[in-house]
């Protein structure tokens, strides 16, 4: 059974909506041994001045969180392993990578989650990224820019959510599929494999046609691959969605073939059995 959700996030990010004590507190109900925060840092949302409906998205005080959590993992040692995460939001702008280098070296998170929301100007949660853009434009545009983020300047742990460009997109058959975009995706699992990072499997998937992402053929080909190395992520904003469809991830990769999911803290990876 999994027993790790690494990829969440509380009222420190900007779309969280639940305390981060609440948040512990609920992985603790719902049988957790590993639990992570891993809150926003939008450094690439702050270059370019993007909005969300409007509205500018508020920044992370990073002293506070991180001064937040370390007190909370010396309040919850005996209850959970607790570990204090970030999400870097990749930008291929050399002064935003050198920002997240120096928070990395200043606060020294125990894992970096490495994910790409930003391509083509825009964040292709969104559904209006879509319109005008077949969907091959769309996911190849996306996808290059996922395999571009592996060769970040600051270090990271885990590839968060590939097929996150399928989470909200408009098309009739959203769906990412291996077969579609196996060039770059060879690439990316390829890369992934050689560096020695995680890859994530992401349960929010809202419409995008797969329970989670990437979908099994993508993590089939993964494990062709060599890749051996899985994280599991409920990447909920809030109490209701800690551990989702974990039950459902250890089945398929039980299946594929995998054996144990990793999990990144201060640069060891400790090794979960499923």
């Amino acid at each position: 059974m999994i027993t790790a959700d690494i990829h969440t996030h509380s009222t420190f990010s900007d779309d969280g909506r639940s305390d981060i004590k609440d948040m512990i507190e609920a992985a603790i109900r719902e049988g957790l041994h590993t639990y992570g925060l891993s809150e926003h840092f939008n450094y690439d949302y702050d270059r370019l001045h993007l909005k969300i409906n409007g509205q500018t998205p508020r920044p992370i005080d990073e002293k506070a969180y991180f001064t937040c959590i370390r007190a909370l993992q010396r309040e919850y040692k005996d209850k959970i392993f607790l570990l204090a995460g970030a999400e870097f939001g990749f930008d291929h702008n050399t002064r935003t990578q050198e920002r997240y280098l120096c928070t990395a070296e200043k606060y020294k998170p125990d894992f970096i989650v490495n994910s790409v929301h930003i391509c083509l100007g825009g964040d292709c949660y969104f559904a209006d990224f879509f319109e005008g853009k077949s969907k091959e434009y769309a996911y190849n545009a996306y996808l290059y820019r996922v395999l571009e983020s592996l060769d970040a300047t600051y270090p990271y742990d885990v590839v968060a959510h590939i097929g996150y460009c399928a989470r909200n997109a408009l098309y009739p058959d959203p769906k990412l599929r291996y077969e579609d975009f196996s060039d770059v995706l060879d690439e990316i699992l390829k890369r992934i494999v050689a560096k020695d990072k995680i890859l994530e499997v992401n349960t929010s998937s809202k419409t995008a046609g797969s329970d989670f992402l990437p979908d099994t053929d993508i993590l089939r080909r993964y494990f062709e691959l060599g890749g051996r190395k899985i994280s599991f992520a409920s990447d909920a904003h809030d109490v209701t969605r800690i551990g989702e469809k974990r039950a459902l991830v250890c089945r398929s990769l039980k299946e594929i073939g995998f054996t144990h999911l990793t999990v990144p803290c201060k640069g060891k990876h400790i090794l979960q059995t499923l």
